[in-house]
């Protein structure tokens, strides 16, 4: 765990509040497009949290097991590439520990909270000492312990053995948010403000009421928040200027498609875009480790300009909603295919793999028009193909066809073209790139887009 001094936020933190512009609007918390300069974003490093993600990555939602130490090292890196990029970069625990020194009757809210978290079981006397000394002790708890509680949500059960003071306390932690550094799913910015999630995976349940408590604090304007039975997770939303991506599936489901629709977003068009499977594995069934998000499979490095896995492409089916008159969004026409989609819209597509797909190239994230920081595809693709063998042993009738063909696109990709972000067309289409080498943090499933909740993109102009 990090001590308080290394967490505590660095001198100079600008102030708390949002501020203002002309329209009346806070200068932060907008976001027309994705083309448009990134200049502020909000990050979880991950903590001690990641340790017991890795004890059993399958439960908490990773892709793999991966190096603790590195992994975390590779999350400065990125912080690092987007300070360098002019990006203002702003930890959670940090904007935390501002929030309660600015704001103590919020800080009060959080500790009354604290005794329905940290349960106590064992001994009557005890557990009954024990509360009230969590009680008595409340005050002393600075806005660092307090965050650490809710990241961890422990408990202790307490066993007596004779002599003096012997007492054995079991920590247990109710699901501790293992997640948290991908900061893209718990809320979507909009053109308005932010869409609050609902986590589709209980596992994760408990993220967005952490982030959304700490953005409304902030002074974050909030223009929705989807609720039971509807799930949302932010890295199926793509605002695109005059319309917006929303994808839907494993994540982002039907409620949580209707309750974005009528959020105020700040477009009159939505794009529901429906999860594809992989057209090498038998059935409709898409695997969502393949495609979970909509940015798993298509990002935009600029304006006109999209980059996805053309075979996913094809299949996924999106039905477009405008703005009637009565103010409700409506469906319009036939669903088509999401290629056919972006064509309409004069959005050409620079095609990969299914191999760098399945190797997070698609999840970039743009810093400004046609400048972008990748993930370095060329150091995931073997531990992505050891994962695909492993599946392919297990049940070669679904996966065996995809590992052959992603064996066979390493060969051409290394002997051909090169991989993502060192391409020919990369080149050609005046993308320019930071590359980052996170080849143990994606693990968990997930690059730079979706390890960063967007605070401000300005519009040019």
């Amino acid at each position: 765990m990090a001590s308080a001094r290394s967490t505590r936020p660095p001198s100079g933190t600008p102030a708390l509040e949002a501020g203002g512009d002309a329209g009346g609007l806070p200068a932060r918390f907008r976001a027309r497009a994705e083309w448009d300069p990134l200049e502020e974003v909000l990050v979880h490093r991950p903590g001690v949290e990641m340790f017991f993600g890795l004890l059993e990555p399958y439960s908490f939602l990773y892709e793999r097991g991966f190096r603790n130490d590195e992994a975390v090292h590779e999350h400065e890196e990125l912080e690092h590439a987007l300070r360098q990029a002019g990006v203002r970069v702003r930890r959670l625990i940090h904007l935390a520990i501002e929030i309660g020194e600015r704001r103590p009757e919020l800080i009060e809210r959080v500790r009354r909270a604290i005794p329905r978290i940290v349960h106590y079981s064992g001994p009557r006397s005890m557990v009954e000492a024990s509360r009230a000394a969590l009680r008595r002790n409340l005050d002393r708890f600075d806005g660092e312990t307090l965050f650490n509680i809710l990241l961890l949500r422990p408990s202790l059960r307490l066993r007596r053995r004779p002599g003096a003071r012997v007492i054995l306390p079991t920590v247990e932690l109710d699901t501790p948010l293992a997640n948290l550094y991908f900061m893209r799913d718990q809320q979507a910015l909009s053109a308005n403000g932010y869409v609050l999630g609902r986590m589709s995976k209980p596992q994760r349940r408990n993220e967005p009421v952490l982030t959304g408590a700490l953005l409304r604090a902030w002074g974050a304007p909030f223009v929705g928040e989807v609720r039971a039975p509807g799930t949302f997770e932010g890295g199926d939303f793509l605002p695109m200027g005059d319309f917006a991506l929303l994808g839907t599936g494993d994540r982002t489901n039907a409620s949580g498609v209707r309750q974005l629709l009528a959020s105020r977003l700040g477009v009159d068009e939505v794009a529901v875009v429906h999860q594809p499977s992989h057209p090498t594995v038998p059935g409709d069934d898409p695997d969502p480790m393949i495609d979970m998000h909509l940015d798993t499979y298509l990002n935009i490095p600029g304006e006109g300009l999209a980059l996805g896995c053309t075979p996913l492409l094809e299949r996924a089916r999106t039905e477009v909603y405008r703005r009637a008159g009565d103010g409700r969004m409506r469906r319009e026409g036939r669903s088509v295919p999401l290629r056919e989609f972006l064509a309409r819209k004069k959005i050409e597509v620079l095609p990969i793999s299914s191999l760098e797909q399945m190797s997070y190239a698609s999840n970039f994230l743009c810093l400004r028009d046609r400048r972008i920081l990748a993930v370095e595809v060329e150091s995931e693709v073997d531990r992505v193909l050891r994962g695909l063998a492993v599946a392919a042993r297990r049940d070669p009738a679904r996966y065996g066809a995809l590992y052959r063909l992603a064996q066979k696109e390493r060969g051409e990709l290394r002997s051909g073209r090169g991989f993502f972000p060192h391409t020919a067309s990369v080149r050609d289409h005046g993308i320019d790139v930071v590359p980052l080498d996170l080849a143990e943090i994606t693990g968990g499933y997930g690059g730079a887009h979706c390890m960063t909740c967007v605070v401000r993109r300005s519009v040019p102009g």
